[in-house]
């Protein structure tokens, strides 16, 4: 008995160690804290990847750029030392140079319209080169995991209509593109730091600044510029970009849990992130701001001779226009 005793404790011990050689490991990384809204919706993921694999599969999340910043990332990424990066899918410019204009501003008439780029032949065929290029593409459907969850226009004076936008001190990055597409919307466009904003507009240097919704009572620009103006100059997701390899090797049910974790995932984070804008925007209502959404409806038709002079001097990717166009109305 003690002998079939020791063999059967041996034999649980080898299926236990087969079992977790068996298991996988995916590291991934982010900018964002921990306890930041896209932070809970990472950790989210990775509770969910956990569970709908039964543990056969345990991301690893790495916040605060602990991996490096976006190039040192990329790379690792690229190598499958990290299989997961979660940032927007601009960055994968560096392999496919068209993925830049994915949130060209008042491009797209609302939200369903730009999910409905973003979900296209043509912009899966960007995708589709960047993997060519590099081994790394969406985890799933790119839209899923939404981003901001708008974008406002936060001001030192009223912003009622398009026209409030001519003439005034607009603060921008440097961007060749959001400063063209700035100044040829009216705007008095100005080159300014991200953290020197609060200053700036307190000094008068700039009037107004764009920015997510979700970082305006952070940066506490709603105390020297206190009239917040919803425009959705263009809707942003976070990109799961995954490491081909990685993903290839796992079995078929690992990789099912893992695309129903990424999935409901994606339904935390449009609740999360609208809850949280609309919490941020009643307390800083209450403290006196202004709240009040823009019909942009002009701009984005002002837009489109910008895009139109862009894709004739052969700025824009190919097809672009046509794949907006073609996005429109649902199929």
């Amino acid at each position: 008995m003690k002998t079939l005793t020791k063999l059967s404790l041996a034999t649980a011990m080898v299926f236990g160690l087969t079992a977790a050689a068996q298991a996988e490991s995916w590291r991934m990384a982010t900018k964002m804290p921990v306890d930041s809204p896209e932070g809970q919706v990472f950790t989210k993921f990775a509770e969910l990847t956990d569970e709908y694999t039964n543990g056969e599969l345990t991301i690893t999340v790495f916040p605060n750029e602990q991996l490096g910043k976006e190039d040192a990332v990329l790379e690792q990424l690229q190598a499958n030392i990290i299989q997961i990066y979660a940032e927007g899918f601009g960055y994968m410019k560096k392999w496919e140079p068209a993925l830049a204009w994915m949130s060209a501003a008042f491009a797209f008439d609302d939200y369903d319209h730009w999910q409905r780029f973003m979900t296209s032949e043509t912009a899966q065929g960007w995708f589709d080169s960047a993997a060519e290029q590099a081994g790394v593409r969406p985890l799933g459907d790119p839209t899923r995991i939404l981003r901001g969850p708008f974008r406002v226009m936060v001001s030192n004076k009223p912003i009622e209509s398009a026209a409030d936008v001519e003439n005034i001190k607009l603060r921008m990055h440097e961007n060749k593109v959001a400063i063209e597409t700035w100044d040829h919307l009216g705007a008095e466009v100005i080159t300014l730091p991200w953290t020197e904003v609060y200053q700036g507009i307190s000094k008068g240097i700039v009037e107004a600044v764009n920015s997510p919704i979700a970082l305006v009572e952070s940066m506490r620009f709603n105390e020297v510029a206190p009239y917040i103006t919803r425009h959705d100059e263009y809707w942003q997701s976070v990109g799961f970009m995954v490491n081909e390899k990685a993903l290839a090797g796992l079995d078929e049910d690992t990789r099912a849990g893992l695309m129903k974790a990424y999935n409901e995932a994606g339904d935390f984070s449009q609740t999360l992130m609208f809850d949280v804008a609309e919490q941020g925007i009643e307390r800083m209502k209450a403290a006196g701001a202004t709240y009040t959404v823009l019909d942009t409806a002009p701009m984005v038709e002002k837009m489109r001779g910008f895009y139109a002079d862009m894709t004739a001097s052969g700025d824009l990717p190919a097809g672009f226009l046509d794949a907006i166009e073609a996005a429109r109305a649902p199929n």
